[in-house]
């Protein structure tokens, strides 16, 4: 991970890290990632993307993650303890319940509509910065996928990555 100034201004914004412009070429990557989860499952998926941006060879840009589905998210979260999923599940089955007699939409059972809500709640769309071609997350962050289904099914998730062309 690059390190950046610590000077801090009195508007609480950090000195700007400015990155030099040279004749590098801007590039665009992208793949279409397909995750087969199971019911109800919290799943890291870091290694995955971080693979996959490193091999890009784009050395400084932006990496978007987008799950093009309606009962599925995505989230950065703690990645260290096994307990803030545990813990995440429990909070989200507490204020998003699987009573049918609470929604109207119960085409695909009792789980439907608590797994759109969950969805509108938490995230469909990530962006993370790209430097020195890694992926830029904090210490104890990891990128998850969250299905909110109570069974499995196929997710396919789109990873778009812009940024300058590494230096050979």
């Amino acid at each position: 991970m690059q390190n950046f100034p610590q000077e801090n201004f009195a508007d609480g914004f950090g000195a700007p890290h400015i990155l030099p412009v040279e004749s590098n070429e801007m590039r665009i990557a992208q793949t279409r990632l397909s995750i087969t989860t199971a019911p109800r499952e919290i799943r890291e998926i870091t290694a995955e993307v971080a693979h996959w941006a490193e091999r890009q060879g784009i050395a400084t840009g932006l990496l978007s993650l987008y799950i093009p589905h309606t009962s599925a998210s995505l989230l950065i979260q703690e990645n260290a303890s096994p307990d803030v999923r545990r813990d995440l599940d429990a909070f989200l089955r507490r204020i998003v319940p699987e009573d049918v007699t609470l929604y109207r939409h119960n085409d695909e059972g009792p789980d439907d509509m608590p797994a759109h809500i969950k969805s509108a709640l938490t995230q469909t769309q990530l962006t993370i910065p790209i430097t020195d071609g890694r992926v830029q997350l904090g210490t104890w962050q990891g990128i998850f996928l969250l299905e909110h289904r109570a069974s499995p099914h196929d997710r396919a998730l789109v990873l778009t990555l812009i940024g300058e062309e590494a230096h050979p």
